[in-house]
């Protein structure tokens, strides 16, 4: 029944390019005030970049997780999260670095122990101090870094710098909408959320390749068409698959975030500002770029023209 479902018309011609500059704002004011937040509110980072304790503990029947957040969230201990690790009745226990030294951190395991009560087998007791979440969150910075640096090296090999360039400047605002947004809404940023910032630039970055593939064919078709509604063009033949790309993500990602729990309801958060705000710069940002990066119609393009034309 749904076979050559298209929810966008075949001939469907919206001015993108003609309302850059809008886009251009927008996406500036979006940049400069996730930069604003960041730099007021910080963020709230989790225990793996605040360092803390992490006790691993195993319950006589299926663990009611809900039901010992509520117990150990009543302790006072701070930022206290739990999540089923490897079986129903294993639970990893996540509680925030105590004021002071070893004492106050075993003290804190010692109120654990209490408000579980009785039947509860500790498996594993570790302190993660601030040298080791130190050295995670710059693991963390640096996993970021090279995945965009990775992703320039391939964008410019695949097609030319300037599309590297302009693709580069979008990822870079996802990302920083990205931080922005998790600043704004005072959510947890932890590990779980850099993966989630990893996985938002290969999105991206995916749909933004998408495009430039049918401007580069484009540019090869029509030699003379004016840059402007080349650009217009592309982006309006592959709406149609960006769009059934992104809402079919969203759907599946949107199950995850609102069954999923809190264990992963950041990292599902980010992953859905990312597929909305992802598909926007792609669409918005990364192709309009290309006006003002001077592309030529020369070097690989005419190259890859005058292979197909030989016979």
């Amino acid at each position: 029944m749904f076979a050559g479902f298209n929810p966008v018309p075949a001939d469907i011609n919206i001015q993108f390019i003609a309302r850059k500059m809008w886009f251009f704002i927008f996406s500036g004011l979006l940049v400069l005030a996730s930069a604003g937040c960041f730099a007021i509110k910080g963020l709230s980072y989790g225990i793996d970049f605040k360092g803390g304790i992490l006790i691993e503990v195993r319950t006589p029947a299926p663990a009611d997780i809900a039901d010992m957040r509520n117990r150990l969230s009543s302790l006072g201990l701070g930022d206290v999260s739990l999540q089923e690790f490897g079986n129903p009745n294993e639970v990893l226990i996540r509680i925030q670095r105590q004021e002071g030294g070893e004492a106050e951190q075993q003290a804190a395991v010692g109120k654990v122990k209490a408000g579980l009560g009785a039947g509860i087998e500790y498996r594993r007791t570790e302190f993660v101090g601030p040298q080791v979440s130190e050295e995670l969150f710059w693991d963390g910075v640096m996993a970021v870094a090279l995945s965009v640096i990775g992703i320039l090296i391939y964008v410019w090999f695949r097609f030319e710098w300037q599309f590297g360039l302009s693709a580069i400047v979008a990822l870079m605002h996802d990302v920083l909408s990205t931080i922005g947004i998790f600043s704004l809404l005072d959510m947890e940023f932890n590990l779980t959320t850099v993966a989630a910032v990893l996985t938002i630039a290969g999105y991206s970055i995916n749909d933004t390749v998408v495009v430039f593939d049918r401007i580069r064919e484009n540019l090869r078709k029509y030699k003379k068409m004016p840059l402007p509604e080349l650009l217009n063009g592309a982006i309006n033949q592959t709406l149609s698959r960006t769009l059934i790309t992104g809402g079919t993500t969203l759907l599946a990602v949107l199950a995850l975030y609102l069954l999923g729990g809190e264990v992963i309801s950041g990292f599902s958060f980010a992953i859905l500002w990312g597929i909305v705000i992802g598909t926007y710069s792609s669409i918005c940002v990364a192709a309009p770029l290309l006006l003002y990066l001077n592309i030529s119609r020369g070097g690989k393009v005419a190259a890859g023209a005058a292979a197909e034309q030989s016979p």
